[in-house]
């Protein structure tokens, strides 16, 4: 007699999701605020609103997004705690842009097949990111898709709330012409453009991930991996310390992911103004160079795809520029001056000039 059929006869064990949630519990709880209500396991996460009330007029800001294909880098080199913060970077510093302090944050992993340890070793990177950003993990979805995933496959996505005082709001609309734009680095990579960067160096160039590659100063592996530098409270931090009076010097934020330098900038620039950045006012990490080289990947290909080592830009009043590079560099973020913000005339938008540092 046959035995009926069964839900882990289909593929997904149900133990291994609860026993992933026991291992994830520790770090879950590291990633909290004051705000926070109850614990992890009910079917939502509860977060009390009561702190709003002291806002004048509070909005809401909402952010989702997800680590694109670097995730197949963490599978292959089998290191987990790191993808993480590529995660939460990519959510929690689109809201700070606007000046939006962000709340709380849900995820959520799907896999082939869930095994324990490299969930909870996912987690853990999402807790200690959040922390890092001065947010809470309120809660999350581990799902098991057999069939669709292959075992050993996952992907990660998360959405964040966050709050920002209507009169306290950056944008475009506070740009003028005479400001300038400064830069924060970028801790590498960070996790856009991988689907080039993959196919560059693995189909291309046929590297290993375990390949020692002196100008990277060690494996490629471990360079590919470095996890995305989270900007949020270092940013929240320098808007109250420029803008916590009535002079307001710093204007607008662009988080530098998905499409570059140029792109991003722009969706905070007014259609009436132009920016000029200076690209000789940096020196791009050697990953960079290597990508171009490599893929034989024109400059203004990769600048199109690629952060070029800057991930955030704050957009000010140049008597502030000083006082922020300051500040930024006290938190470690190393910041410098990159370009200026013009009447358009004749020439639009964002354009990058000149030639990079070495």
């Amino acid at each position: 007699m046959s035995q009926g059929a069964s839900y882990a006869a289909a593929g997904v064990d149900i133990e291994a999701g609860d026993r992933a949630v026991e291992l994830m519990k520790e770090w879950v709880a590291k990633a909290t605020r004051p705000e926070v209500v109850g614990g992890l396991g009910g079917f939502a996460g509860l977060f009390d609103a009561t702190a709003l009330t002291a806002y004048r007029r509070p909005l809401l800001a909402t952010s989702t997004d997800g680590v694109g294909t670097k995730v197949a880098i963490a599978q292959q080199m089998d290191r987990h705690d790191t993808i993480g913060f590529d995660l939460v970077g990519m959510v929690v510093d689109d809201l700070v842009v606007c000046g939006a302090e962000p709340l709380f944050m849900t995820d959520y992993i799907c896999t082939g097949k869930v095994v324990p340890e490299t969930i909870a070793q996912i987690v853990k990177g999402i807790a200690e990111a959040c922390v890092e950003a001065g947010t809470a993990l309120v809660g999350g979805e581990t799902a098991e898709h057999p069939g669709l995933l292959e075992p050993d496959e996952y992907d990660v996505a998360g959405a964040s709330t966050g709050v920002v005082e209507a009169d306290e709001l950056l944008g475009a609309e506070r740009v003028k012409a005479g400001d300038v734009v400064v830069a924060m680095a970028s801790s590498g990579l960070h996790s856009n453009g991988y689907s080039l960067v993959r196919h560059v160096f693995f189909n291309r160039a046929r590297w290993e991930l375990d390949r020692e590659v002196p100008e990277l100063g060690g494996t490629l592996g471990d360079t590919l991996l470095t996890p995305t530098r989270v900007y949020a409270k270092h940013c929240l931090e320098l808007i109250q310390e420029l803008n916590g009076n009535d002079e307001k010097p710093l204007h607008a934020m662009s988080h530098i992911t998905g499409g570059g330098f140029a792109a991003n900038l722009a969706r905070v620039i007014p259609d009436d103004l132009a920016v000029r950045i200076d690209r000789s006012s940096w020196s791009p990490a050697p990953i960079f160079g290597l990508v171009g080289l490599l893929g034989d990947v024109p400059l203004l290909e990769l600048e199109k795809t690629l952060n070029m080592g800057v991930g955030m830009v704050a957009v000010l009043d140049p008597a502030a520029a000083e006082r922020a590079i300051a500040v930024l560099g006290e938190r470690e973020i190393p910041a410098w001056v990159c370009g200026e913000v013009t009447a358009a005339g004749s020439r639009t938008g964002v354009e990058l000039q000149g030639d990079y540092a070495h």
